[in-house]
């Protein structure tokens, strides 16, 4: 059974699959290696998401293994200042208030609490701010990223997985490549 790579967050999780999205790289990165499974909740903070935590992934474990690993992007929702989010609304004026700041001071918690509980942890607001312009090349809309911006996080993304064992080199292919199987015998390729 190929292992599982689980994407749970926000918006910027549910839209990883977009074109050029982090979470389509990944699932292509890892074709015939693993699963890349999404569970992308657009607009949730992290105390909606503790209340249908076992729904949101309910399935995603598939055959009742666990997950060989879990990317969890939760925080812009939770960075926003308090109480001026109005969901559904496109009125900019009635939009959250997301400052780099309130954003940085979110961020650093985070991987404190992560650091805390000797989990893996990517620190993507200090390394966008490390791009010139990151807040134009990078992020379409104060948040979402653009192109530039989901192969940073892609690429920061992979080098997290490969740091706790779960690259290419380390999985195995399910079924041989093309290359591998022999034209004048087949089925040989095939033998387990």
């Amino acid at each position: 059974m190929r292992p599982r790579l689980v994407l749970f967050g926000a918006s910027i999780t549910e839209q990883s699959f977009a074109s050029g999205g982090w979470g389509a790289a990944l699932a292509h990165h890892f074709v015939r290696q693993a699963d890349v499974v999404l569970r992308g909740l657009s607009g949730y903070n992290t105390r909606w998401v503790l209340k249908v935590l076992d729904r949101a992934m309910e399935g995603a474990a598939g055959g009742g293994a666990d997950p060989a690993a879990v990317t969890v992007l939760f925080g812009s929702n939770d960075a926003s200042l308090p109480d001026r989010h109005v969901y559904g609304d496109n009125d900019p004026s009635r939009q959250p208030e997301r400052t780099n700041e309130a954003a940085g001071t979110y961020a650093q918690a985070c991987i404190a609490v992560a650091k805390e509980l000797d989990h893996p942890v990517l620190d993507i607001w200090t390394q966008m701010q490390q791009f010139p312009d990151w807040q134009t090349s990078a992020l379409c809309d104060r948040l979402h990223f653009t192109p530039f911006g989901n192969k940073i996080f892609f690429d920061e993304v992979l080098k997290t997985l490969e740091s706790i064992g779960f690259s290419q080199h380390s999985l195995r292919s399910d079924l041989p490549l093309y290359h591998e199987i022999d034209p004048k015998d087949p089925l040989k390729a095939f033998e387990i």
